[in-house]
This record gives structure tokens, sequence and C-alpha cells, in this order.
């Protein structure tokens, strides 16, 4: 908690100097700027005028304490300039420290203590229903079949998160006639979900989750937790950990770092639009604009902002370091906090989303191939050549040219973007799964070109995966679910880094990089030795299924 507190004075302290420095900005609204002007001069004026009075009496010995006229007007604007501008600041100064404790991000995790749901019961109570709640669960289904009791006041009406999704799986298998037998009820926190992770919930899906590894990177020795389906994934994968870690193990970097949120506003033209791309885009201002950002969190620090234009609607991409968290909700307070200042000087903006998809957030981009979001991961390995025949069953030269006419040439005939790899989706989904991670940001978390190279005159492997947008975090979300906590920890990255905001996230996403350089290593020695299909027919197809469309 020590360490919190000092965390958070620095922050404002560095937003309380930084205020200091935009007295007279241009990018204060004009009325402000005048009267900063105006108190500022008065301020200089009165203690100059002052201190010449005071040094004339001093030397001619005449008592200080006695005031002409004059010294009385001078003394009255002094004070007067002094709480202007005391005010100017210290309003700031004061609304950081209340923001600090009052508006804390939903992904920021106290440092002392992890947050955990006290009490099933919602703030905000339903108003449609009025009546008191019979005792009996038969009669609360009833009422909820009928539509007297909406599904999704359950949990605010009865104060039990578990009797609500009992009688809410009732419910709706008295409405749809559907058998939901197989779907479990019980076993289940559900207060810890209540009001951030999912809404109305009915049960819960069981996934099994293997372990690959030990994965080798950076010196050290991870049990990677993969939650999937599909056969053949985390035995891949594992043998790729042995293949990298018989071969003195993978080395990681991390390029960037850093959540982005971009969003639209429109203007009457395009050249009223273009001079708010001058403004952002002008290093001059960036302290301002950084100033208004930061103040929605003791982590969030803006980095940059990129704007583009489509007519007379401009898109403007903000870019901001997010600790240990993912960072959405983090990057969006900010984002909005600059948009409600900017108003004030560009009265004719319209906010049209606070998202215009220039992020860009669970879709296949290219600015998020090019520029980046979250994490830039690059992991590499030199396999031996000795291991490529014992372990992975197959030759360097093999491995080469399959990746240069699958991965690369194959790719660039589909057009592909971002999906230069032979499946490190496969490994991020069932990484993200395991760990709460957001599943719809695989979709751009799995961008990735895998590289493979012989060297030592072709004895050999150097192999790589470049991932230019792994979105992960290790605080907030899912990552808080006893499930998903217990694999993090697994990991020991559980929570936020006390002593280093945002390393565990960092490594959280090396992590992810090592997994699919392992997966993608195995995969493509698989397909060069012909096993893929002999493997999934083994370890892939359920006798279960087979009998019964046997019969």
């Amino acid at each position: 908690m020590e360490l919190r507190r000092r965390h958070s004075s620095g922050a404002t302290a560095t937003s309380y100097h930084s205020r200091s420095r935009i007295l007279a900005s241009d990018a204060l609204p004009l009325p402000i700027r005048h009267t900063n002007r105006l108190f500022s001069a008065l301020f200089v004026a009165s203690l100059v005028f002052l201190m010449r009075r005071w040094r004339q009496k001093i030397r001619s010995s005449s008592p200080l304490h006695i005031l002409a006229f004059s010294e009385i007007l001078a003394i009255f604007g002094l004070m007067a300039s002094l709480i202007y501008l005391f005010s100017f600041f210290g309003i700031t100064f004061i609304q950081s420290i209340i923001s600090s404790h009052e508006e804390e991000d939903e992904e920021e995790v106290d440092f002392a203590s992890e947050r955990k749901p006290s009490s099933c019961a919602l703030v905000e109570k339903p108003k449609l229903v009025t009546e008191t709640l019979p005792e009996s669960d038969e009669e609360i289904v009833e009422l909820v079949v009928s539509g007297r009791i909406p599904s999704y006041s359950l949990e605010s009406r009865l104060g039990d998160c578990d009797r609500a999704v009992r009688i809410r799986h009732e419910a709706l298998h008295r409405m749809t006639g559907r058998g939901l037998e197989g779907l479990p009820v019980s076993g289940f926190d559900y207060s810890s979900i209540l009001g951030q992770c999912c809404e109305m919930p009915i049960g819960y899906v069981q996934l099994p989750v293997g372990i690959a590894g030990p994965l080798n990177l950076d010196g050290r020795e991870y049990y990677v937790p993969m939650a999937t389906t599909e056969g053949c994934l985390v035995a891949s994968t594992n043998r790729g950990c042995k293949a990298i870690a018989e071969s003195g193990g993978a080395h990681s970097v991390v390029l960037r770092d850093g959540m982005s949120r971009a969003p639209v506003v429109r203007f009457p033209s395009a050249r009223r639009a273009a001079e708010l791309k001058a403004y952002a885009e002008n290093s001059a201002n960036f302290e301002t604009i950084s100033l208004m950002f930061n103040r929605s969190s003791r982590f969030a620090r803006l980095q940059g902002v990129q704007c583009s234009m489509a007519g007379r609607n401009l898109y403007m991409r903000f870019t901001c370091s997010t600790g240990d968290a993912m960072g959405m909700n983090m990057v969006s307070k900010g984002v909005q906090n600059v948009l409600d200042f900017l108003q004030a000087d560009f009265p004719d903006m319209e906010i049209i989303s606070i998202s215009g998809n220039f992020c860009s957030d669970k879709k296949p981009a290219a600015v998020n191939w090019i520029e980046g979001r979250g994490k830039s991961v690059v992991c590499e390995a030199t396999i031996k050549g000795e291991v490529i025949k014992r372990v992975l069953k197959t030759t360097v030269p093999a491995l080469v040219e399959l990746n240069t006419i699958k991965n690369l040439a194959g790719s660039a005939v589909a057009g592909s973007l971002g999906g230069f790899n032979a499946h490190a989706s496969n490994i991020v989904s069932a990484v993200f799964i395991a760990t709460g991670q957001d599943p719809a940001q695989n979709v751009e978390s799995s961008h990735c070109i895998t590289m493979m190279e012989a060297e030592n005159d072709g004895e050999d492997l150097h192999v790589s995966v470049t991932m230019p947008s792994i979105e992960v975090g290790t605080v907030g979300g899912g990552t808080q679910l006893a499930s998903q906590s217990a694999c993090l920890d697994l990991l020991g990255l559980k929570g936020p880094n006390t002593e280093s905001p945002g390393s565990n996230s960092r490594l959280l996403a090396t992590i992810v990089a090592g997994a699919v350089l392992a997966g993608e290593l195995s995969l493509m020695s698989a397909l060069a030795a012909g096993q893929l299909v002999k493997s999934h027919m083994k370890y892939n197809r359920s006798s279960r299924d087979i009998a019964g469309a046997a019969q």
C-alpha cells in the first residue's frame, strides 16, 4: 500500500508541474489565456513595485510598517494575483488527488490486496417489479416464465447469485423446451463475475486445460497452461518446447508496449478537421494533451497521437502504457478526457464515437500489423540439427523450404493480413482462455510472421516469430476468476507487479510468443515429415462419436 501511495503522489506531482508549464499555452481557451496573462502581469508588477519601495525605505531608515496608498494597492494586487494563481494550480492539484482515489480504473488492482466481490446485490434496483418475491423457487420460476419478473433482475432481487442462476436455468429450460442437463450450474462462484464478466448466467462451460513445457525462455522455465478442445495441440506445443529446451532455450524481446483507442470526430469542413489534426500531431502540444489524458489513471501514460482523415471525419489514434492491465477501459477514459478538453477550442467538433475502428480492436487491421498494439514481441531460438532429426523427425532444409513456400509465399497468394504463420492463433487462443484474457482479441494478437533460416553451414535452424500486437494483462477482466487466476499463478504472473508495474503483462506476452514459437516449430515439422494426418487420426478423433455414427 505504501508503494501505491508513493506512485500516486509522484503522478500527481508530475501533473501539477505540467499544469504550471501550460499557464500561457495557446492550447487553453482564449478567455483563460487572457486572464492568466493579466494576473501574471499584476503579480510581477506588484512584487517589483513593493521591492523597490522597501529598498528605498531601508536605505532612508524609514519604518516599513507605515504604508502609503500606492503600497496598499500593490499589496492588494499581489494578494489577489496569488489567490487566483493558487486557485488555477490548486484545483487541478486537488482534483488529481481525488481522481487517483475515486476514479480507479476497472483494470487496476490494489497492490496490497486483490479485489474480491463481497455481495451479490447490485447497486441499482430494477424499476419494473415492485411486488415482494415469494419464498418458493418454483413460484419465482413461474414469474420469470410469465414475464412478470425480468430475468436480469434476479441477482439484485434475491441477493443470492447461486440461487438466481438456478432459477434462470430452470426458467430457460421451461421457456425453450430444450434440455440443459449437460450445462452444469453448481460449483462456480457466480459472485466473482457479477457486473464485470458475464450477465444473466445460466451455468458454465467446462473446458480442459493442458500443460505444455517446460518452455525454456530467457533463462527461465515456464509450464504453459492451454485451454482447448483440439486434440494434438498441447502435445504438439509440448514437443516444440522440448526441442527448444534441448537446444539451449529461446530468447525474446519486447519492442513496444502500448494500448490504443481511436475516436472519430466530425467537423463542418475538412479544413477544420485538418486544423485539429495539425494541433494533435504537433509535438509542442503533446504535453498539454498528455496532461489531460493521464488524469484518468495512475498507470495510463500517453505515448503518442496518430491521426488520419476521411473527408471531414478525423480519426485520432491515442496510444498509452497501461501497467499490468490490458488497458482498454484505461485508454478509453483518457481519450474521453482529451475530447472534453478539445471541445473548448473546437466547439464545432462533433464526437461521433469513442471508437472509430482506427484502433483497431478485435479486427484484422494493417495498422496493428505495422504500428503494433498491446505488446510487440519477437521470440527466437536456434534449434540444433541433431534435435530436429531426433525430436522433430525432419531436417533443416525441409523446414526452411516449407516455411518459404507455405508461410511466406502461400500466405501472400492468399492475400493474408498478418497471417504469415502455420497456426499461431491456436496457441494464442488456448493460452488466452486459460489465463483470463479477452478471447476476441485473439484476432489481432495472432498476427505473426514465422521465419526459418539455416545457419552454421546449414547444420542448425534459426527460427523466430514476430508478433506486433499481443494484447494481454494480468489484472482486470477474467484474470481475477479462480481458475484463470490459478493459471496465472502457475506462471508466477498473478496480479500486478508491485515493484515494476507493467512487467508482469509484458512477461506474459513473451510467454505467449514463446509458446507460439514452440507450436510453429512442431507443426511445421509434422507437415514436413508428413505426420499431420496420422497424428490427428490418432489423437483428434473421438471413439464415442465414431461408435455413434456406426450405429
